[in-house]
């Protein structure tokens, strides 16, 4: 005989276990609720006392921000992302929302609720093969950015107009303007690059060693400006001579978001105001893992968009032209040949089309034959 719960009057009977089982009532039956029965609601909270911040850095789930127009020796603050963003991603330069302790103490943690419309989105694929899975991760640069500085070297190593023609396509795509910054300017003359790119009109920038940066600080202030650049082009010492104390930025950075700054993270730098330069000097997002743009994620309407003296000739063309080597019908081939295009500027388009689908040798012929850059780019 056993008590109370499931009794049972046990009797054994010629070798066998006989069992009587006791009645249940309601009484004995406890209901608990489940999962899908617990309440509900869509609504969020409003946050209504969030402070706005501007992201510098992301590492690992933690997110480091300063207020968007703070004095440079303000406090960063450390942040994570709130639950309710969802899948949303948080970049460096986004303007976010942040709640909880945003007085940048050391072990303070604040957080994400909030992110604002992005104006603009700096993106690039893995690579130009759509038909693997690396050329379809599409992954964001940075968000909200003014300018993208393509940083190229005159000589030494020589201008890869191919990486320029690659930038220039991600800068039009993400809707920002592109500013040519030609380093090593005492090694070489810029006229060979200047003229293959004649026709855009492109915006551009002298550097010497030594020589004062006054002309470019011009063109950064005020903005947010996204630096990109090959190695050995000269990026890494022009951006320490801008932040003069980039190094100690970097690593101020790294601390507080446990981690450090690799050569596949982006960092946002401040630069020093300048003696009578107004007080918003810019920031430089310096990306020292970005050395080159896979396109897979720009249309092919798009791409064409990044070659602005093809776009006219185009006019003629028939109806659905893939304007490849291939259709012969395609009128850009007319009009390089009546002189209103460069041909280098056309092989580089078609190319990239190529690369862009997964077809032929996706690097540029500069990278393929580093001792004459400019031949048939």
């Amino acid at each position: 005989m056993v008590g109370d719960g499931d009794r049972k009057e046990l009797t054994r009977r010629r070798g066998a276990l006989a069992t009587k089982r006791r009645e249940y009532d309601e009484d004995d039956v406890r209901v608990r609720p489940g999962k899908s029965s617990r309440p509900r609601t869509r609504t969020r909270p409003r946050h209504a006392d969030a402070v706005d911040g501007f992201v510098i850095a992301v590492d690992r789930g933690r997110y480091t921000c300063v207020p968007p127009d703070a004095d440079p020796d303000t406090p960063l603050v450390t942040a994570m992302r709130a639950r309710e963003l969802g899948r949303k991603s948080v970049v460096v330069g986004d303007r976010v929302g942040l709640v909880g302790d945003t007085s940048g103490a050391a072990g303070a943690l604040a957080r994400i609720v909030r992110i604002a419309e992005r104006r603009s989105v700096l993106r690039r694929t893995a690579d130009d093969d759509e038909t693997t899975a690396e050329g379809r991760l599409e992954r964001v640069v940075v968000a909200n950015a003014d300018q993208l500085v393509i940083v190229s070297a005159l000589a030494d190593p020589p201008p890869r107009t191919g990486f320029i023609d690659r930038c220039l396509v991600a800068a039009y795509d993400a809707d920002i303007e592109p500013l040519l910054c030609l380093t090593k300017a005492d090694l070489a003359g810029p006229e060979q690059v200047l003229g293959y790119y004649a026709e855009l009109e492109l915006p551009y920038v002298l550097i010497e060693p030594d020589a004062d940066l006054d002309a470019l600080r011009d063109l950064l202030a005020g903005r947010v400006s996204v630096m990109v650049g090959h190695s050995g082009v000269g990026k890494s010492t022009l951006v320490n001579r801008l932040v003069p104390d980039a190094d100690r930025a970097v690593g101020v950075v790294s601390a507080i978001g446990r981690g450090r700054h690799t050569s596949t993270s982006a960092v946002a730098l401040r630069l020093p105001p300048r003696p009578g330069g107004g007080a918003d000097a810019g920031w430089i997002v310096d990306t020292p893992g970005v050395r080159s743009f896979g396109l897979a994620h720009v249309s092919a309407d798009s791409l064409l968009h990044g070659f602005p003296d093809l776009v006219e000739g185009t006019v003629d063309c028939p109806v659905n032209c893939q304007h490849t080597a291939e259709e012969a019908d395609c009128a850009l081939d007319a009009w390089v040949a009546a002189g209103r295009a460069d041909a280098r500027r056309l092989a580089s388009y078609r190319r990239l089309l190529a690369s862009r689908s997964g077809e032929g040798d996706a690097r540029e012929p500069d990278q393929r034959n580093p001792g004459d850059p400019l031949e048939g780019s």
